[in-house]
Protein backbone atom coordinates (compact mmCIF):
# COMPACT_ATOMS: atom_id res chain seq x y z
CA UNK A 1 0.00 0.00 0.00
CA UNK A 2 1.91 3.33 -1.01
CA UNK A 3 2.13 5.93 1.13
CA UNK A 4 -0.68 8.94 1.32
CA UNK A 5 1.06 12.52 1.00
CA UNK A 6 0.27 16.24 1.84
CA UNK A 7 0.87 18.93 -0.53
CA UNK A 8 2.23 21.30 1.12
CA UNK A 9 -0.76 23.73 0.36
CA UNK A 10 -2.62 21.96 2.69
CA UNK A 11 -0.74 21.64 5.33
CA UNK A 12 -2.00 22.93 9.06
CA UNK A 13 0.10 25.03 11.06
CA UNK A 14 2.77 23.65 12.05
CA UNK A 15 6.03 24.91 14.80
CA UNK A 16 8.61 25.62 11.99
CA UNK A 17 5.93 27.69 10.17
CA UNK A 18 5.17 29.73 13.20
CA UNK A 19 8.65 30.47 13.40
CA UNK A 20 9.54 31.61 9.85
CA UNK A 21 6.72 33.65 10.50
CA UNK A 22 7.29 35.34 13.57
CA UNK A 23 11.09 36.21 12.56
CA UNK A 24 10.19 36.98 8.63
CA UNK A 25 7.97 39.82 10.44
CA UNK A 26 10.73 41.06 12.09
CA UNK A 27 11.67 43.16 9.40
CA UNK A 28 8.85 44.59 8.85
CA UNK A 29 9.08 45.60 12.41
CA UNK A 30 12.19 47.24 12.10
CA UNK A 31 10.94 49.73 9.07
CA UNK A 32 7.98 50.51 11.23
CA UNK A 33 10.60 51.12 14.26
CA UNK A 34 12.85 52.99 12.10
CA UNK A 35 11.01 54.79 9.85
CA UNK A 36 9.04 56.37 13.19
CA UNK A 37 11.54 56.89 15.52
CA UNK A 38 13.10 59.11 13.18
CA UNK A 39 9.69 61.60 13.74
CA UNK A 40 10.39 61.95 17.51
CA UNK A 41 14.31 62.29 17.13
CA UNK A 42 13.76 64.83 14.87
CA UNK A 43 11.77 66.79 17.33
CA UNK A 44 14.16 66.19 20.30
CA UNK A 45 18.20 66.78 18.24
CA UNK A 46 17.32 70.80 19.15
CA UNK A 47 21.06 72.89 18.70
CA UNK A 48 22.98 69.28 18.55
CA UNK A 49 23.26 69.38 14.89
CA UNK A 50 21.22 72.65 13.11
CA UNK A 51 18.70 71.50 10.68
CA UNK A 52 16.38 73.97 8.63
CA UNK A 53 13.49 72.50 7.07
CA UNK A 54 14.92 70.73 3.89
CA UNK A 55 17.59 68.93 5.82
CA UNK A 56 14.08 68.37 7.97
CA UNK A 57 12.42 67.28 4.78
CA UNK A 58 15.64 65.29 3.77
CA UNK A 59 15.99 63.32 6.97
CA UNK A 60 12.66 62.47 6.96
CA UNK A 61 12.81 60.95 3.47
CA UNK A 62 16.75 59.44 3.28
CA UNK A 63 15.46 55.81 4.54
CA UNK A 64 12.63 56.16 2.17
CA UNK A 65 15.08 56.48 -0.63
CA UNK A 66 17.20 53.57 0.62
CA UNK A 67 14.07 51.48 0.33
CA UNK A 68 13.32 51.75 -2.71
CA UNK A 69 17.27 50.58 -3.27
CA UNK A 70 17.46 47.87 -1.77
CA UNK A 71 13.70 46.60 -2.51
CA UNK A 72 14.97 46.82 -6.37
CA UNK A 73 17.99 45.08 -5.88
CA UNK A 74 17.59 42.93 -2.65
CA UNK A 75 14.67 41.21 -4.38
CA UNK A 76 16.63 40.11 -7.33
CA UNK A 77 19.69 39.20 -5.06
CA UNK A 78 17.14 37.24 -2.75
CA UNK A 79 15.71 35.22 -5.80
CA UNK A 80 18.63 34.41 -7.40
CA UNK A 81 21.42 33.50 -4.50
CA UNK A 82 18.24 32.60 -1.65
CA UNK A 83 15.91 33.66 1.07
CA UNK A 84 18.25 32.60 3.75
CA UNK A 85 21.79 34.29 2.86
CA UNK A 86 20.09 37.51 2.39
CA UNK A 87 17.82 36.53 5.48
CA UNK A 88 20.85 37.06 7.48
CA UNK A 89 23.59 39.36 6.29
CA UNK A 90 21.22 42.41 5.87
CA UNK A 91 20.73 42.21 9.65
CA UNK A 92 24.46 42.23 10.94
CA UNK A 93 24.35 45.59 8.74
CA UNK A 94 21.39 47.13 10.19
CA UNK A 95 23.15 46.66 13.76
CA UNK A 96 26.38 48.06 12.24
CA UNK A 97 24.68 51.07 11.07
CA UNK A 98 22.29 51.70 14.25
CA UNK A 99 25.09 51.81 16.38
CA UNK A 100 27.06 54.44 14.55
CA UNK A 101 23.97 57.05 14.29
CA UNK A 102 24.72 57.25 18.07
CA UNK A 103 28.29 59.21 16.92
CA UNK A 104 27.07 61.38 14.02
CA UNK A 105 27.77 65.14 14.05
CA UNK A 106 26.49 66.31 11.21
CA UNK A 107 23.30 66.33 9.36
CA UNK A 108 25.44 64.68 6.46
CA UNK A 109 26.35 61.75 8.46
CA UNK A 110 22.94 61.23 9.59
CA UNK A 111 21.42 61.45 6.06
CA UNK A 112 23.85 59.10 4.98
CA UNK A 113 23.69 56.42 7.43
CA UNK A 114 19.92 56.96 7.70
CA UNK A 115 19.70 56.44 3.45
CA UNK A 116 22.16 53.31 4.03
CA UNK A 117 19.88 51.67 6.42
CA UNK A 118 16.82 52.21 4.54
CA UNK A 119 19.01 49.70 1.60
CA UNK A 120 19.10 47.19 4.37
CA UNK A 121 15.81 46.89 5.70
CA UNK A 122 14.60 47.53 2.15
CA UNK A 123 16.28 43.88 0.81
CA UNK A 124 14.33 42.88 3.65
CA UNK A 125 10.87 43.14 2.59
CA UNK A 126 11.38 40.66 -0.28
CA UNK A 127 13.19 38.08 1.68
CA UNK A 128 10.83 38.20 4.49
CA UNK A 129 7.87 37.98 2.61
CA UNK A 130 9.11 35.08 0.45
CA UNK A 131 9.91 33.44 3.04
CA UNK A 132 6.52 33.56 4.79
CA UNK A 133 4.52 33.10 1.15
CA UNK A 134 6.55 29.97 0.57
CA UNK A 135 6.23 27.93 3.64
CA UNK A 136 2.60 28.74 4.41
CA UNK A 137 -0.17 26.48 3.46
CA UNK A 138 -2.56 28.51 1.42
CA UNK A 139 -5.36 29.00 3.87
CA UNK A 140 -2.54 30.23 6.38
CA UNK A 141 -1.27 32.48 3.82
CA UNK A 142 -3.50 35.45 4.35
CA UNK A 143 -3.36 35.27 8.02
CA UNK A 144 0.56 35.23 7.98
CA UNK A 145 0.71 38.44 5.61
CA UNK A 146 -1.32 40.28 7.90
CA UNK A 147 1.11 39.51 10.61
CA UNK A 148 3.66 41.04 8.63
CA UNK A 149 1.98 44.23 8.17
CA UNK A 150 0.91 43.73 12.34
CA UNK A 151 4.47 44.08 12.81
CA UNK A 152 5.07 47.01 10.93
CA UNK A 153 2.74 49.07 13.16
CA UNK A 154 3.96 47.32 16.13
CA UNK A 155 7.47 48.35 15.46
CA UNK A 156 5.88 52.06 14.87
CA UNK A 157 4.58 51.91 18.29
CA UNK A 158 7.45 50.85 20.51
CA UNK A 159 9.64 53.52 18.50
CA UNK A 160 6.91 55.77 19.66
CA UNK A 161 7.04 54.69 23.30
CA UNK A 162 11.18 54.86 23.31
CA UNK A 163 10.75 58.13 21.97
CA UNK A 164 8.10 58.67 25.45
CA UNK A 165 10.62 57.29 27.70
CA UNK A 166 14.09 59.04 26.24
CA UNK A 167 12.54 62.38 24.64
CA UNK A 168 14.30 64.61 27.87
CA UNK A 169 17.19 62.48 28.47
CA UNK A 170 20.36 64.54 27.65
CA UNK A 171 21.11 63.41 23.90
CA UNK A 172 18.17 61.41 23.76
CA UNK A 173 17.89 61.27 20.01
CA UNK A 174 21.09 59.58 19.77
CA UNK A 175 20.02 56.69 21.86
CA UNK A 176 16.81 56.69 19.69
CA UNK A 177 18.51 56.25 16.77
CA UNK A 178 21.30 53.27 18.05
CA UNK A 179 17.92 51.30 19.90
CA UNK A 180 17.29 49.66 16.61
CA UNK A 181 19.82 47.33 17.02
CA UNK A 182 18.43 45.62 20.09
CA UNK A 183 15.34 44.47 18.19
CA UNK A 184 17.92 43.24 15.35
CA UNK A 185 19.91 41.05 17.61
CA UNK A 186 16.86 39.23 18.81
CA UNK A 187 15.61 38.94 15.21
CA UNK A 188 18.95 37.72 13.90
CA UNK A 189 19.18 34.84 17.02
CA UNK A 190 15.98 33.74 15.81
CA UNK A 191 16.53 33.71 12.25
CA UNK A 192 19.76 31.57 12.39
CA UNK A 193 18.23 28.44 12.36
CA UNK A 194 15.70 28.56 9.80
CA UNK A 195 15.91 26.82 6.78
CA UNK A 196 15.86 27.93 3.29
CA UNK A 197 12.59 27.96 1.37
CA UNK A 198 12.19 24.42 -0.51
CA UNK A 199 10.05 26.40 -3.26
CA UNK A 200 13.21 28.14 -4.07
CA UNK A 201 15.66 25.28 -4.04
CA UNK A 202 13.04 23.70 -6.46
CA UNK A 203 12.44 26.69 -8.62
CA UNK A 204 16.74 26.41 -8.67
CA UNK A 205 16.25 22.45 -9.70
CA UNK A 206 17.55 21.33 -6.29
CA UNK A 207 14.43 19.45 -6.03
CA UNK A 208 16.71 16.74 -3.68
CA UNK A 209 18.01 19.12 -1.13
CA UNK A 210 13.96 20.73 -1.15
CA UNK A 211 12.96 17.16 -0.28
CA UNK A 212 15.26 16.87 2.42
CA UNK A 213 14.47 20.07 3.94
CA UNK A 214 10.49 19.36 4.33
CA UNK A 215 11.16 16.09 5.51
CA UNK A 216 13.66 16.80 8.05
CA UNK A 217 11.44 19.91 9.31
CA UNK A 218 7.40 19.06 8.04
CA UNK A 219 7.42 15.34 7.80
CA UNK A 220 8.27 12.32 5.41
CA UNK A 221 4.52 12.31 4.27
CA UNK A 222 4.55 16.71 3.22
CA UNK A 223 5.67 17.30 -0.17
CA UNK A 224 6.40 20.30 -2.88
CA UNK A 225 3.17 20.84 -5.29
CA UNK A 226 3.88 18.48 -8.69
CA UNK A 227 3.46 21.53 -10.50
CA UNK A 228 6.29 23.80 -8.79
CA UNK A 229 9.02 24.09 -12.13
CA UNK A 230 12.64 24.84 -12.36
CA UNK A 231 13.33 28.05 -13.95
CA UNK A 232 16.41 30.82 -13.56
CA UNK A 233 15.74 33.99 -11.98
CA UNK A 234 15.03 36.57 -14.96
CA UNK A 235 13.91 39.49 -14.49
CA UNK A 236 13.07 40.01 -18.20
CA UNK A 237 9.71 37.98 -17.02
CA UNK A 238 8.35 40.87 -15.24
CA UNK A 239 8.12 42.23 -18.17
CA UNK A 240 5.44 40.27 -19.82
CA UNK A 241 2.17 42.00 -20.14
CA UNK A 242 0.31 40.21 -17.59
CA UNK A 243 2.90 40.45 -14.49
CA UNK A 244 3.52 44.03 -16.15
CA UNK A 245 0.20 44.88 -15.54
CA UNK A 246 0.01 43.24 -11.70
CA UNK A 247 2.99 45.10 -10.90
CA UNK A 248 1.58 48.28 -11.71
CA UNK A 249 -1.20 47.40 -9.96
CA UNK A 250 0.83 46.88 -6.38
CA UNK A 251 2.69 49.59 -6.86
CA UNK A 252 -0.11 52.00 -6.81
CA UNK A 253 -2.24 50.48 -4.25
CA UNK A 254 0.84 49.88 -2.02
CA UNK A 255 1.79 54.16 -2.59
CA UNK A 256 -1.83 54.55 -1.76
CA UNK A 257 -2.26 52.78 1.14
CA UNK A 258 1.64 54.15 2.47
CA UNK A 259 1.64 57.78 1.75
CA UNK A 260 -0.72 59.14 3.88
CA UNK A 261 0.11 56.68 6.81
CA UNK A 262 4.17 57.28 6.61
CA UNK A 263 2.77 61.09 6.80
CA UNK A 264 1.01 59.92 10.08
CA UNK A 265 4.19 58.23 11.70
CA UNK A 266 7.07 60.39 10.55
CA UNK A 267 5.16 64.29 10.59
CA UNK A 268 2.97 62.83 13.43
CA UNK A 269 4.15 65.50 16.82
CA UNK A 270 3.60 68.11 13.85
CA UNK A 271 0.33 67.11 12.39
CA UNK A 272 -0.97 66.28 15.59
CA UNK A 273 0.55 70.07 16.54
CA UNK A 274 -1.76 71.46 13.42
CA UNK A 275 -5.27 70.48 14.66
CA UNK A 276 -4.40 72.11 17.88
CA UNK A 277 -3.84 68.97 20.36
CA UNK A 278 -1.10 69.18 22.73
CA UNK A 279 2.53 69.09 21.79
CA UNK A 280 5.58 67.29 23.49
CA UNK A 281 4.86 64.18 25.09
CA UNK A 282 1.03 64.50 24.83
CA UNK A 283 1.18 64.21 21.53
CA UNK A 284 3.59 61.56 21.37
CA UNK A 285 1.36 59.48 23.30
CA UNK A 286 -2.06 60.42 20.60
CA UNK A 287 0.01 59.02 17.69
CA UNK A 288 0.69 55.91 19.84
CA UNK A 289 -3.16 55.57 20.22
CA UNK A 290 -3.52 56.35 16.09
CA UNK A 291 -0.61 53.92 15.54
CA UNK A 292 -2.20 51.07 18.22
CA UNK A 293 -5.65 51.71 15.49
CA UNK A 294 -3.43 51.50 12.67
CA UNK A 295 -1.79 47.53 14.11
CA UNK A 296 -5.52 46.51 15.32
CA UNK A 297 -6.87 47.16 11.60
CA UNK A 298 -4.68 44.68 10.28
CA UNK A 299 -6.42 41.94 12.53
CA UNK A 300 -10.18 42.16 10.63
CA UNK A 301 -8.58 42.36 7.64
CA UNK A 302 -6.82 38.73 8.03
CA UNK A 303 -10.23 37.43 8.70
CA UNK A 304 -12.28 39.27 6.02
CA UNK A 305 -9.53 38.46 3.34
CA UNK A 306 -10.46 34.77 3.21
CA UNK A 307 -14.46 35.07 4.58
CA UNK A 308 -15.11 37.95 2.11
CA UNK A 309 -12.35 37.87 -0.77
CA UNK A 310 -9.21 39.58 -1.21
CA UNK A 311 -10.84 41.73 -3.98
CA UNK A 312 -14.56 43.29 -1.85
CA UNK A 313 -11.62 44.07 1.11
CA UNK A 314 -9.87 46.30 -0.58
CA UNK A 315 -12.11 48.47 -2.95
CA UNK A 316 -14.39 48.48 0.46
CA UNK A 317 -11.63 49.72 2.68
CA UNK A 318 -10.13 52.75 0.16
CA UNK A 319 -13.54 53.90 -0.20
CA UNK A 320 -13.80 54.05 3.24
CA UNK A 321 -10.55 55.40 3.89
CA UNK A 322 -10.98 58.44 2.10
CA UNK A 323 -14.08 58.93 3.53
CA UNK A 324 -12.15 59.62 7.02
CA UNK A 325 -9.63 61.87 5.35
CA UNK A 326 -11.92 63.89 3.00
CA UNK A 327 -14.32 64.92 6.63
CA UNK A 328 -11.30 66.28 8.59
CA UNK A 329 -10.25 68.45 4.97
CA UNK A 330 -13.08 69.23 4.38
CA UNK A 331 -14.23 70.86 7.68
CA UNK A 332 -12.72 74.16 8.20
CA UNK A 333 -11.95 74.01 12.19
CA UNK A 334 -12.60 69.81 13.30
CA UNK A 335 -13.08 69.70 16.92
CA UNK A 336 -10.19 66.97 18.40
CA UNK A 337 -12.84 64.13 18.90
CA UNK A 338 -13.58 64.47 15.20
CA UNK A 339 -9.76 64.98 14.07
CA UNK A 340 -9.23 61.38 16.68
CA UNK A 341 -12.20 59.64 15.19
CA UNK A 342 -11.52 60.09 11.52
CA UNK A 343 -7.89 59.08 11.78
CA UNK A 344 -8.69 55.89 14.16
CA UNK A 345 -11.24 55.41 10.90
CA UNK A 346 -8.53 55.97 9.00
CA UNK A 347 -6.46 53.67 10.63
CA UNK A 348 -8.72 50.78 10.65
CA UNK A 349 -10.02 50.42 7.46
CA UNK A 350 -6.06 50.69 6.30
CA UNK A 351 -5.55 47.11 7.11
CA UNK A 352 -7.28 45.93 4.31
CA UNK A 353 -4.92 47.62 1.80
CA UNK A 354 -2.14 46.93 4.21
CA UNK A 355 -2.35 43.42 4.26
CA UNK A 356 -2.67 43.47 0.78
CA UNK A 357 0.15 44.92 -0.27
CA UNK A 358 1.91 42.25 1.43
CA UNK A 359 0.17 39.47 -0.10
CA UNK A 360 -0.68 40.45 -3.37
CA UNK A 361 2.89 40.24 -4.70
CA UNK A 362 3.82 36.86 -3.14
CA UNK A 363 0.79 35.46 -4.54
CA UNK A 364 0.85 36.66 -8.24
CA UNK A 365 4.28 35.79 -9.14
CA UNK A 366 5.97 32.45 -9.61
CA UNK A 367 8.61 31.42 -7.35
CA UNK A 368 11.78 32.03 -9.47
CA UNK A 369 11.02 35.89 -9.74
CA UNK A 370 8.31 36.21 -6.19
CA UNK A 371 11.02 38.05 -4.32
CA UNK A 372 12.28 40.34 -7.35
CA UNK A 373 8.40 41.16 -8.17
CA UNK A 374 7.99 42.57 -4.18
CA UNK A 375 11.41 44.43 -4.17
CA UNK A 376 10.25 46.03 -7.78
CA UNK A 377 6.59 47.15 -7.12
CA UNK A 378 7.74 48.21 -3.64
CA UNK A 379 10.44 50.41 -4.57
CA UNK A 380 8.10 51.96 -7.41
CA UNK A 381 5.68 52.83 -4.69
CA UNK A 382 8.45 54.24 -3.02
CA UNK A 383 8.98 56.87 -5.57
CA UNK A 384 5.99 59.00 -5.09
CA UNK A 385 6.51 58.53 -1.62
CA UNK A 386 9.61 60.04 -0.89
CA UNK A 387 8.75 62.93 -3.16
CA UNK A 388 5.00 63.53 -1.10
CA UNK A 389 7.25 63.10 2.17
CA UNK A 390 9.04 65.77 1.47
CA UNK A 391 6.70 68.42 -0.04
CA UNK A 392 4.69 67.53 2.69
CA UNK A 393 6.10 69.85 5.52
CA UNK A 394 5.86 72.96 3.22
CA UNK A 395 2.36 71.78 2.26
CA UNK A 396 0.99 71.88 5.80
CA UNK A 397 3.19 75.22 6.08
CA UNK A 398 2.33 76.95 3.01
CA UNK A 399 -1.38 75.63 2.31
CA UNK A 400 -2.41 74.38 5.73
CA UNK A 401 -3.59 71.04 7.33
CA UNK A 402 -7.03 70.61 5.61
CA UNK A 403 -5.39 70.92 2.11
CA UNK A 404 -2.90 67.91 3.24
CA UNK A 405 -5.71 66.11 4.27
CA UNK A 406 -7.59 66.78 1.27
CA UNK A 407 -4.74 65.69 -0.63
CA UNK A 408 -4.36 62.32 1.23
CA UNK A 409 -8.28 61.42 0.18
CA UNK A 410 -7.78 62.00 -3.26
CA UNK A 411 -4.47 59.70 -2.91
CA UNK A 412 -7.00 56.77 -1.47
CA UNK A 413 -9.81 57.81 -4.02
CA UNK A 414 -7.00 56.50 -6.53
CA UNK A 415 -6.32 53.36 -4.71
CA UNK A 416 -10.44 52.80 -4.83
CA UNK A 417 -10.52 53.45 -8.63
CA UNK A 418 -7.56 51.29 -9.08
CA UNK A 419 -8.68 48.61 -7.20
CA UNK A 420 -12.23 48.73 -8.75
CA UNK A 421 -10.32 48.10 -12.45
CA UNK A 422 -7.47 45.74 -11.69
CA UNK A 423 -7.96 43.96 -7.79
CA UNK A 424 -8.09 40.19 -8.73
CA UNK A 425 -9.78 37.95 -6.75
CA UNK A 426 -7.04 34.87 -5.30
CA UNK A 427 -8.99 33.44 -2.20
CA UNK A 428 -8.05 29.65 -1.90
CA UNK A 429 -5.68 29.27 -4.85
CA UNK A 430 -2.71 27.53 -5.05
CA UNK A 431 0.78 29.84 -5.08
CA UNK A 432 1.18 28.10 -8.65
CA UNK A 433 -2.56 28.78 -9.77
CA UNK A 434 -2.54 32.56 -8.95
CA UNK A 435 1.84 33.02 -10.04
CA UNK A 436 0.34 31.71 -13.10
CA UNK A 437 0.07 34.60 -16.38
CA UNK A 438 -3.08 32.23 -17.27
CA UNK A 439 -4.79 33.52 -14.09
CA UNK A 440 -7.16 35.84 -14.18
CA UNK A 441 -8.79 35.91 -10.86
CA UNK A 442 -12.08 37.17 -11.24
Amino acid sequence: MSEKYIDLEDLEMTPLLRRVIAFSSGGPFLEGYVLSIIGVALTAIGNDIQLNAHWMGMLGVAALVGLFVGALFGGWLTDLIGRRKMFVLDLLVVILLSLLCAIVTSAWQLLLLRFLMGITIGADYPIATSMIAEFSPKKYRAMAMGLIAAAWYLGANVAALVGFVLIDLDAGWRWMLASSAIPCIIILLGRWSIPESPRWLASKGRHAEAEQIIHETLGAHVRLPEEEKAESTRISVLLKAGYAKRIIFIAVIWLCQAIPMFALYTYGPQIMGAFGLAEGKNTLLGELLIGTFFMIGTFPAMYLCERIGRRPLIIGSFLGMTVALGVIGIIPAPSILVVLISFITYAILSGGPGNLEWLYPNELFPTSVRATAMGVAMALSRIATVFSMYVLPAVIENYGIGVAMLGGAAISFLGFVVSVAWAPETRGKTLVETGSLDFQGR
